[in-house]
C-alpha cells in the first residue's frame, strides 16, 4: 500500500479492498453485505453509500481511519 494513497469517494468497492481487505468490516457495517458480489466491486463508494443511505464523505473518512490498522 501506498503511503499517499488515499480513499475517495469515487473509488470503486473493489479497489479499496484491494488496498486493504481488512477494511471490509467498515462496509459490512455500512450494510453492505453483498462485498463477494461482482456488482458491488464494479460500484463506487458513493453508489454504495446512496443505495445504504450513509454519508459517502463520512464513509471515505471513516475507511481512510482504517487504512492499515489491521494485521
Amino acid at each position: 500500500m501506498s503511503e499517499k494513497t488515499m480513499i475517495t469517494k469515487d473509488m470503486l468497492i473493489g479497489d479499496i479492498l484491494r488496498l486493504d481487505g481488512g477494511l471490509a468490516p467498515i462496509l459490512l457495517e455500512m450494510g453492505m453485505h453483498c462485498l463477494g458480489c461482482p456488482s458491488s466491486q464494479m460500484e463506487s463508494l458513493a453508489d454504495a453509500c446512496m443505495v445504504h443511505g450513509v454519508d459517502a464523505d463520512e464513509m471515505a473518512a471513516k475507511l481512510n481511519a482504517g487504512l492499515g490498522e489491521t494485521v
